[in-house]
Parts: C-alpha cells; sequence; structure tokens
C-alpha cells in the first residue's frame, strides 16, 4: 500500500489529536480506506511543551520552511492560525505542489478567493473541513451530498462557546458573565473571548457555507454581525414565556434581491430543530428543494472533533494522490461574488425590550412611534422588578423591516420615560 507523507505545522491541541488518531487508528484507516497516512514531520516554535504524547525528535522543527520544502511530503496541514503567516505558508505550500489541509476559518474567510485561486492554479486543493462544525462533516455534504439541489437557506448554531454560555444561560437562570466565567473554567471560552461574543466566529464560518450552499463568493464585509454581549438573565426568562430559546444563529437565506446573510442572536420558537441543541454542540440546519429540511448537529470543536475533520480530509487528500486527480470535483470553485441584499430591508418579527418609568401613557407613546413605522405590536408584557421606578416593558412585533425597527427604537430611546438602551432581538419562525 502506497504511503502518504504529512507534514504537520502547528503543534497545538487540535495537532496532538491529529496526531493520537494517526497512530491509534492508522490499521483501521487504511483498511476501510486504502490509504496509509504517515507524519513524516512537524513543525512549531515551542518543541518543549509537554503535551502527552512523545514524538521522534528526528521529525521535529521549528522551521515550517523544512517541511514545505521536502519533496517527500504530499500533504500540509496548517494549524496555526492567524492571518499573513498562514496565508504564505498555505500558497508556498501549494506552489510546491503539496495538496493542504487547514482549519484556518478567520483566513479562508477573508482571503478565500485569493487562496482558492491559487490552488487551482497549481491543480492543488485546499481541504477545510474542520473549519466549521468540528466533526461534523458539513463541507463535504454541501459539496457532494446535496450537490443536486438547490439550498434556500443555511442556519446554524455554530459557535459552541456562545451556544454553552445561552444554555446555562437558560438552565440555571444565571448571568451572562458567571455563565462565561464558567465556561472558561472548563475550557469551552478562551481566555479573550470577543471572537466569539461578538459573532465574529460564526461570521467566518457562514461565510464558508453559504458561499458552497450559494455557488458563489459572500464578502464577510457584508455579512451583518450582532453579539450576545446584551442578553440578560431576564430576558432568557422573558422569551421563554413567550415560547421562545435565544440562539446565537449564523442565517444565510436566497431572496428575490441577493443572499440575506447575518449572524445575531434570535429567538428561536422552541418546537424548532435547533432550539434544543444546548451545551458545546453546534448544529447545521439546511432546506433544499429536492432534499427538504435537514439538520445535522455534533461537538463543534475540541481537539478530538477537529482531529477527526482534519483526518477525513487527509484521507481524501490521499486518495486524490493515489489515482492522481489532484484537483477533485470538491474544489471551491466561487470565483464571482454573490449579490447581497440590503440588511435594511430584511423583515421578521422582534422582541423589544425597554426599560420605561412606570407610569400611565408611556406604553401609548411608544405605540404612536412604532405605528408612525407602519410597525405593528402582536403582545405586549410589563413585568418584572421594579428598579428605581423602572420597569420593562416587553414587546413582540409582527412582521417589520430593519430599517423601520431601527429607526423607531432609536425614537423610542430619546423618550425622556425611557431609562435605558432598548434591546431587540429578532425571531426567526
Amino acid at each position: 500500500m502506497r504511503r502518504i507523507n504529512i507534514g504537520l505545522i502547528g503543534w497545538g491541541t487540535v495537532g496532538t489529536g491529529v496526531i493520537k488518531i494517526l497512530r491509534s487508528n492508522a490499521a483501521h484507516i487504511s483498511r476501510r480506506t486504502g490509504v496509509s497516512l504517515r507524519i513524516r514531520r512537524v513543525a512549531d516554535l515551542d518543541l518543549k511543551r509537554v503535551r502527552g504524547i512523545k514524538i521522534p525528535p528526528s521529525i521535529l522543527t521549528r522551521k515550517a520552511s523544512q517541511i514545505i520544502e521536502d519533496p517527500e511530503i504530499q500533504v500540509v496541514v496548517e494549524l496555526t492560525g492567524g492571518l499573513e503567516s498562514a496565508q504564505e505558508l498555505i500558497i508556498e505550500s501549494l506552489r510546491k505542489g503539496k495538496q493542504v489541509v487547514t482549519a484556518n476559518k478567520a483566513l479562508l474567510a477573508r482571503k478565500g478567493k485569493i487562496l482558492f485561486r491559487e490552488a487551482r492554479k497549481n491543480n492543488r486543493r485546499i481541504f477545510f473541513e474542520a473549519s466549521v462544525g468540528g466533526g461534523i462533516p458539513i463541507i463535504k455534504i454541501l459539496q457532494e451530498g446535496l450537490a443536486a439541489n438547490k439550498i434556500s437557506s443555511v442556519l446554524g448554531i455554530i459557535n459552541g462557546t456562545t451556544n454553552y454560555i445561552l444554555s446555562r444561560m437558560t438552565e440555571d437562570r444565571i448571568s451572562l458573565e458567571m455563565a462565561l466565567q464558567e465556561a472558561q473554567i472548563n475550557g469551552y471560552a478562551e481566555k479573550d473571548p470577543t471572537l466569539d461574543l461578538s459573532g465574529v466566529d460564526s461570521a467566518h464560518k457562514l461565510v464558508l457555507l453559504a458561499s458552497l450552499a450559494f455557488g458563489g463568493w459572500i464578502d464577510l464585509k457584508k455579512v451583518y454581525v450582532e453579539g450576545i454581549n446584551e442578553i440578560t438573565d431576564e430576558d432568557i426568562e422573558y422569551t421563554g414565556g413567550l415560547g421562545y430559546t435565544i440562539k446565537l444563529l449564523a442565517i444565510a437565506k436566497q431572496t428575490a434581491s441577493g443572499v440575506d446573510a447575518r449572524v445575531h442572536p434570535t429567538l428561536v420558537n422552541r418546537h424548532h430543530l435547533l432550539a434544543s441543541v444546548d451545551g458545546v454542540f453546534n448544529a447545521i440546519y439546511l432546506e433544499g428543494d429536492y432534499s427538504d429540511r435537514q439538520i445535522f448537529q455534533g461537538k463543534g470543536a475540541g481537539e478530538g472533533p477537529t482531529a477527526s475533520a482534519i483526518v477525513a480530509d487527509l484521507i481524501e487528500a490521499g486518495k486524490e494522490i493515489l489515482t492522481g486527480n489532484l484537483n477533485g470535483p470538491g474544489s471551491l470553485l466561487i470565483d464571482d461574488d454573490l449579490k447581497m441584499a440590503s440588511m435594511g430591508e430584511v423583515e421578521c418579527r422582534h422582541y423589544i425590550r425597554i426599560p420605561a418609568v412606570d407610569r400611565p401613557g408611556v406604553l401609548a407613546q411608544i405605540a404612536s412611534i412604532l405605528g408612525s413605522f407602519n410597525i405593528s405590536i402582536a403582545s405586549v408584557i410589563q413585568r418584572g422588578q421594579r428598579r428605581r421606578g423602572v420597569v420593562p416593558i416587553i414587546l413582540m412585533t409582527h412582521l417589520a423591516k430593519e430599517k423601520a425597527l431601527k429607526k423607531a427604537v432609536a425614537r423610542i430611546s430619546r423618550l425622556p420615560m425611557v431609562k435605558g438602551r432598548p434591546l431587540r432581538l429578532r425571531v426567526e419562525d
């Protein structure tokens, strides 16, 4: 059986997982796939850190160039993270005739068009299953399993950190700050969780999912992004009483005016398939014209699931090398930017929490402002503990355009009886 030689650049948690899988399941992989995978060299700046596995010193190096320049290495796994240096490593590997496997969703979302063009120019491929959804094989599903379908919508819980935080807030009515601290203690959140909490990490992944689903490139700069920082345990309680669960959703839909792509905290009906996805789990919900509605769920991060996705890509890359088909049908052939719908034209129902002085006539003024923008109220709740004379007014609206809601809420926030910034959340029915 012909052996495929691999160079691993970046020996962190995920790289360690890849080595473990290739060691423990080598015979199983060879028997099932006909591919024998071998780590020929590992590069990392820190070779002394304890990782729980031992590697022969002879295959270790601090210089990534020793992997890229090695003619015996056929596949390079890039796990360094970052942008500029990772981009250079990938481009140089492609130019040296190597297949590339990466989990770098931030780089692909920002520089994917450049990298995929470089891959095609060199008759090579970039494999990126591990960039979205951890162990969920969603990239392969979109590239191959659902290739016969026109995908109309993609909805995803694709950040395990925020899903864990919102789940804990829902289960025990704890604050966001407490849930975040717990996530960090358990290793589910980074020391700096900004990319997760802000929704940017989900936006990176949505670019890749939507680009594959709709057959063109999604411009990251045109994706609307909003995080979960302003969600309180009271919002969890209020929305739960209305029959909803709050999730940070990545949403992409085909509309008459273009692709509607956005990331934001969303009220999901408790009967929706995504509502029960809790903890660090991810889930991606797809609608195709012939496949209908499907949901794919699994752990979205961690050593095991992510390493599993990388090894799956290594097997695929190895098969292509053995058959001589080095630029197979799974390549990302998306040169053209897709037309994007304006966020202002997005239409949905909204939840609005308004901290207002508890006195007669307040609701009438709020309703009058909403009415002036053709926004109708579906229901009103005034509950919660009065604090210094202020009580939250909870509104649910009927369908309304984003630009109208934005203007109306801005005007409401300027009312003298409103004592704080109103919070609005969109509803996904």
